[in-house]
């Protein structure tokens, strides 16, 4: 029918015609829709209704849906079961029915070849009862979900995906089971009470920061040698304040914009981890990029080399990431990271002296913790942990060793570790003294070489000798001949 319109009526009148025809439809349509989006405001912030919605609806997907999605519970022993995609199920509140939807759409952007979904909970009634939806049924669906999340809630361990995978959402999951505590961690313990007191004040200060007008988040800059702790301390921490884990891996973002959008996406109650930030990208030499490159602008007047050298540059870069210093700052303290609430920002590097002043100030990393080698208390914490021993006639010796001798906590866990399934501690203890004396010995004969080396530098090797010149000769065989005719 539409065809025969179509050769009878202009395009735009029958355009007018549709429209027309559309709202008689919705007029003699009795029900009313209501659409939940996981993502909201353009995929720029979450939606928590959805995630709600979806915990309300488990407990009516195992007994009507056909076709279901199964997770694990928080304990590994139950299955939560949830909609799948395109399934409908119904629900009862005060004699009402109601009609619940798990819809999925794809689109495929213009300016990029991968597609994104769009996941949403379609809420079918009947109009009559749109005062009961909106002020008691909606309310009471997200209240019993919101109770449900907190029954079923498992720490999440998240990574962010590639630019060009982003079809199942920038950030992917697994459930996050790490089990190191304050309590095993092999540092000083008054320090190590100081980092737990401060994060305790920062989850219980929602308040306070609403009271002096700053956003509700807190920096961590770790730092020091490779083994020392510093994932442990990351750990410890998600698993002291109940928190989820943001990895951001920084490599795998395109530029400014996409690092903004993954930080709007991260939820409350998180830590955003940014490990080994030195590595991660060429933060440090941004700023002085440009002097070089007037200093070499200024040593080769050829204009054509220069731009073939730009070229060559262009092209290694291409594929790497473009995210800025600025943009990072940016995402740290900017205006955008104030959407979101009670997060922490933590930084990992074993080399703080290569990290831009800007990157690390008070206000982005407001606390700096130095994780160093293992020290005696450190070593009572390991040796209680893994020997379960409180004491022992090998500690005095072990301690005086770790005064004089630079071992990382994960080396000296390595030598405790029994390696038979007969070895009893004193072995185990054996076994560490015999790796701090070589490593001891080790350190000993290499500053003794790096002394040598600098005695060396202090002292000239030789002893340069400078003839005089042929005029000088000259006048001193004269001076030497009158001297002896005299």
């Amino acid at each position: 029918m539409s065809v025969m319109f179509q050769q009878y009526f202009p395009q735009h009148l029958w355009d007018v015609i549709q429209g027309y025809l559309l709202q008689l439809m919705n007029k003699l349509n009795p029900y009313m829709q209501i659409s939940f989006y996981k993502n909201s405001g353009d995929r720029f912030s979450r939606n928590e209704a959805y995630a709600s919605i979806e915990a309300y609806l488990t407990k009516h997907s195992s007994t009507q849906a056909k076709r279901l999605k199964a997770d694990m519970t928080t304990n590994a022993a139950n299955l939560v079961l949830n909609l799948d995609n395109d399934e409908e199920v119904t629900d009862i509140f005060q004699g009402v029915k109601f009609r619940w939807k798990s819809q999925i759409y794809t689109t495929n952007r213009s300016n990029s070849s991968h597609v994104e979904e769009t996941r949403s909970f379609r809420l079918s009634f009947h109009k009559r009862y749109r005062d009961l939806v909106i002020h008691s049924y909606l309310q009471n669906v997200l209240d019993e979900g919101k109770d449900v999340v907190v029954r079923n809630r498992r720490r999440r361990l998240y990574t962010n995906s590639s630019g060009e995978d982003w079809m199942g959402g920038s950030w992917t999951h697994v459930a996050f089971q790490h089990r190191a505590t304050f309590r095993n961690l092999a540092m000083d313990p008054q320090k190590k009470q100081q980092i737990e007191d401060d994060l305790l004040t920062f989850s219980n200060s929602k308040d306070y920061y609403a009271k002096i007008g700053k956003t509700w988040k807190r920096g961590y800059l770790l730092y020091g040698p490779p083994g020392t702790g510093k994932t442990s301390m990351i750990a410890a921490m998600a698993n002291l304040l109940n928190y989820d884990i943001y990895d951001l891996e920084l490599t795998a973002v395109k530029n400014n914009t996409e690092l903004r959008k993954l930080l709007i996406e991260t939820s409350g109650k998180s830590i955003i981890v940014l490990e080994d930030i030195d590595c991660s990208l060429d933060l440090t030499g941004k700023r002085k990029d440009k002097e070089k490159d007037e200093k070499d602008d200024s040593n080769n007047p050829d204009p054509n080399e220069n731009l073939q050298k730009g070229k060559e540059e262009s092209n290694e870069k291409r594929s790497s990431s473009d995210v800025t210093l600025s943009g990072l700052l940016n995402f740290i303290d900017g205006l955008w990271s104030s959407c979101g609430e009670e997060r922490i920002i933590v930084f990992t590097t074993n080399h703080v002296e290569k990290l831009d002043p800007a990157l690390i100030r008070t206000g982005r990393m407001d606390m700096h913790i130095q994780l160093s080698y293992c020290c005696f208390q450190g070593f009572k914490i390991l040796a209680e942990n893994y020997l379960n021993l409180d004491s022992h006639p090998l500690f005095e010796r072990i301690r005086r060793l770790l005064e004089e001798t630079q071992m990382t906590p994960a080396d000296v866990t390595e030598n405790l570790m029994p390696k038979t399934i007969k070895g009893d501690a004193k072995t185990s203890l054996e076994n560490l003294i015999r790796a701090l004396e070589m490593t001891n010995e080790k350190q000993r004969s290499s500053k003794d070489v790096d002394n040598l080396k600098m005695m060396n530098n202090d002292k000239p090797l030789f002893l340069w000798y400078r003839r005089p010149s042929s005029k000088k000769r000259g006048k001193v065989a004269n001076k030497s001949l009158s001297e002896s005719e005299k």
